[in-house]
């Protein structure tokens, strides 16, 4: 049976690059463009693409997250910022983060509205709270150079893995604790992977990663002792 595949052209002829892309819950494709420094509206039915550009120069936009309440967020790749996006208008708004040095590639946003991210470039993990405006950062377990790069909330905790080590490590942090636990991931006789995206399944019992630089996907799962009443 024959595929059918649609290419939607950039309304920009400066729009390059198109990243990483989400569905809100009306079926719209919201998708970063790292090298144009813009997000863009994607509708499918009508095939119309909007694109915004990002407030600051070399932002790099880079990971994508849609709240409960509609809002796009967007990491920053190339400065120390999270990018919120209306999601009726396309009005962008910069949340600048304390350290220059900061570059985010994803964040992940919990059941309370707060945005996860990684601080990729200092190796911290970090936590936005979008009613109050405070940020909080973490120093991750492998240290400066640890590169945190995929992240995803999943059973209670934020998970993610840090790059810049050989293996992997896949790291969870308990918020209510504030403490971290790291698992090497298994790549069998390779230690140069990048896990670059990770998501739980659709029934939220599990957490799927994949490594690029080995050809896997792994499965996560949280396996609890069951105690006696």
């Amino acid at each position: 049976m024959p595929r059918i595949i649609t290419e939607f052209p950039m309304p920009d002829s400066a729009a390059r690059d198109p990243h990483t892309a989400e569905f809100d819950a009306s079926g719209i494709l919201w998708f970063s463009l790292q090298g144009s420094n813009m997000i863009g509206r994607l509708d499918p039915d009508s095939g119309e693409v909007r694109l915004v550009r990002a407030p600051r120069q070399n932002s790099r936009p880079y990971g994508v997250k849609i709240a409960e309440d509609g809002t796009i967020w967007v990491a920053c790749n190339g400065a120390n910022c999270l990018l919120r996006v209306d999601p009726d208008t396309m009005d962008v708004a910069e949340i600048t983060l304390p350290e220059e040095g900061t570059t985010v590639r994803r964040l992940d946003i919990d059941q309370d509205g707060t945005i996860w991210w990684v601080n990729s470039r200092l190796g911290r993990l970090g936590r936005y709270d979008p009613a109050n405006g405070e940020i909080t950062e973490w120093p991750s377990p492998s240290g400066p150079g640890s590169h945190p790069y995929a992240i995803a909330v999943f059973d209670g905790a934020v998970w993610y893995n840090e790059s810049g080590v050989r293996p992997d490590m896949l790291v969870r942090f308990e918020p209510e604790t504030e403490t971290f636990q790291s698992w090497p991931i298994p790549s069998g006789p390779v230690h140069a992977g990048i896990l670059r995206h990770m998501r739980t399944t659709l029934d939220g019992r599990a957490l799927l990663i994949h490594q690029s630089g080995t050809n896997h996907i792994a499965r996560v799962t949280v396996v609890r002792d069951e105690v006696a009443p």
